[in-house]
């Protein structure tokens, strides 16, 4: 009997023990328990976003929500007001220092693009106000240059004939801002300022054309939607590389950005790289250089007295001659007589100031380097890329004879310093600059711009980061794609394009004529090449006496102050149709 009740009880354990089984299998898994229902005693609740709980077992704070120390990681947005003396007009407005996401053309690395945003408090709708997006360009350039040089309320003090600057950089109210027409948003690409992409080796699927024009153009566009800027006339405005940007952009927004421009703003032009490259057999930058070269000699005093009566009468006989006879023998090489020679060299020394013996020994093709060394080369002196007008003592001179080149010819290779020629973009370094090149007009100007952002962001705009401020920043090898396969990255296509597909969009282009990266004869070139003869109705081609940054010469600065207005307010051109 005894041993009845034992098998009858373990039955019966047994039977609950596999009941308890098939319950704990019907379970869901653990973690957040359905609703209404109170987690098991043995288990902890976990964050909402499921991350694994601390080690240390603790909960988040009570006043802190799950997430919140993610969310802290996150660039701040600072807003603050200011005001401006514009055309003797008091205008007030608020400034915005913040970052918005971007991703590379694969949707997968991800970057954080910083950006400066100024909007005047007039009163008006936002849709009724210009906005126009600035960068420089490099490629690897920050927008500090067109930022603090030319288009926001405050600019880096430089002497006004733009020769020589005080030091410390010094910020001064901008006069000649163009915030009284137009809301300005100045773009850093990411590597530059502080745009950053979030994981270090995914900066490079930043670096290219392609890449670069995808990722600010996406933020055009996200900004416009973020800040209700739709309805707005919407303008983009390149310097040097930045014009590559703002040609290639034209068409982006066109067809994947969904922004309509009413204007694109081109500052020392490059579109098509084969106008500004030399060496192989490339001989057209020779001949679109040559009337920078008498411009920069009729400055420093070195031009014959045949031409030196005035400027004007100089750079149109020099761009006769180099459209024409001077073209003409460079693409006869070796087939020139030596009388055909010996001309060309005299009338190449009087257009440059040169001697003829030089012109001869570089086989009448003078690279813009050797120019530079050459040109006051008796006062131990080089002229600048960026602003041929301005000029340093040097310590030592390089050898006259030059490096030959690829093709045989002194001059098409090294630099005067025997630095390699430019891989990319208009120069050699970030900015342009040819390695060890000795530009004065960048030994002048990079040192006080990127004291000056510097000294801004905490103090002018209450923007204070851990990470430096990078006005140049490494980006090469930058990727050219497509539109460079054939060696010269050319975008001119892509505005072409653009002007034809919307006949409303208008075209501003500034060029200096001391601008030794990229020459305004170059810049003509490109555009008589642009397409039928009516879309130039739509371009207005604009010429000042400085260089490169032709605003930091004062009569240069308010001479481009007043055409870009013009431009801007232009009949027609505050309403722009949707698109």
């Amino acid at each position: 009997m005894v041993l009845r009740r034992y098998a009858l009880l373990a039955a019966f354990l047994i039977a609950v023990g596999v009941t308890s089984s098939a319950a704990q299998q019907g379970q869901p898994p653990k973690g957040d328990p359905p609703k209404g229902q109170a987690p098991p005693k043995d288990e902890k609740p976990r964050p909402a976003d499921d991350k694994k709980a601390p080690q240390d077992g603790k909960a988040p704070p009570k006043d802190e929500a799950p997430g919140a120390k993610d969310e802290k990681k996150v660039p701040p947005t600072v807003v603050t007001d200011g005001s401006v003396i514009i055309a003797g007009q008091k205008v007030e407005y608020k400034a915005t220092a913040g970052m918005l996401p971007g991703t590379d053309k694969t949707g997968k690395a991800k970057a954080n693009i910083f950006y400066m945003a100024y909007t005047r408090k007039s009163g008006d709708a936002p849709a009724a106000r210009p906005l126009t997006f600035c960068f420089n360009g490099g490629p690897g350039s920050a927008s500090s240059y067109v930022h603090l040089g030319f288009f926001g309320p405050r600019r880096v003090l430089i002497n006004n004939d733009g020769l020589t600057a005080p030091s410390p950089a010094e910020l001064v109210e901008n006069d000649c801002s163009m915030l009284d027409v137009t809301d300005l948003v100045f773009i850093d690409p990411v590597s530059t300022g502080l745009s950053r992409a979030e994981t270090p080796a995914d900066a490079k699927l930043f670096h290219g054309l392609e890449e670069d024009t995808q990722s600010v153009g996406d933020f055009i566009r996200d900004y416009v939607a973020k800040f209700g800027r739709k309805e707005s006339p919407v303008y983009v405005a390149g310097e040097s590389y930045g014009t590559t940007r703002a040609a290639s952009l034209s068409t982006y927004l066109q067809n994947r950005g969904g922004v309509k421009l009413a204007g694109i703003v081109l500052i020392s032009t490059v579109l098509d790289f084969q106008t500004i490259r030399f060496g192989g057999s490339n001989e057209l930058p020779y001949a679109l250089f040559l009337p920078t070269y008498t411009a920069t000699a009729f400055h420093h005093g070195k031009l014959d007295k045949k031409w030196a009566v005035d400027l004007p009468t100089a750079l149109r006989e020099s761009q006769k001659y180099a459209a024409g006879p001077y073209l003409e023998a460079l693409h006869k090489g070796t087939l020139l007589t030596d009388y055909e020679r010996q001309a060309a060299a005299k009338q190449v020394a009087m257009l440059t100031g040169l001697s003829e013996e030089f012109v001869l020994r570089s086989d009448l093709r003078v690279e813009a380097t050797r120019f530079r060394a050459e040109l006051l080369r008796d006062q131990q002196t080089v002229v600048g890329r960026y602003d041929s007008r301005v000029s340093a003592k040097v310590a030592s001179r390089p050898a006259a004879g030059g490096t030959p080149g690829a093709n045989g010819t002194p001059g098409a290779g090294p630099g005067a310093n025997g630095a390699p020629p430019p891989a990319s973009g208009p120069g050699g370094g970030p900015r342009g600059e040819r390695v060890g090149g000795g530009d004065p007009a960048a030994a002048l100007l990079s040192p006080l711009f990127t004291a000056a952002m510097r000294q801004y962001l905490p103090d002018g705009l209450g923007y204070k980061a851990e990470a430096p401020y990078v006005l140049s920043a490494p980006v090469q090898p930058w990727n050219y794609g497509s539109a460079g396969t054939n060696q010269y990255a050319n975008v001119t296509p892509r505005l072409r394009a653009a002007l034809e597909k919307d006949k409303g969009l208008r075209v501003f282009v500034a060029s200096g004529y001391c601008d030794l990266a990229t020459p305004f004869a170059a810049t003509n070139y490109t555009f008589s090449h642009l397409g039928p003869r009516p879309l130039m109705d739509r371009v207005t081609m604009a010429y000042y006496d400085a260089g490169h940054m032709m605003y930091t010469h004062e009569p240069s600065r308010k001479k481009l102050r007043e055409d870009l207005r013009k431009f801007v307010t232009a009949p027609g051109a505050e309403s722009t149709p949707k698109p």
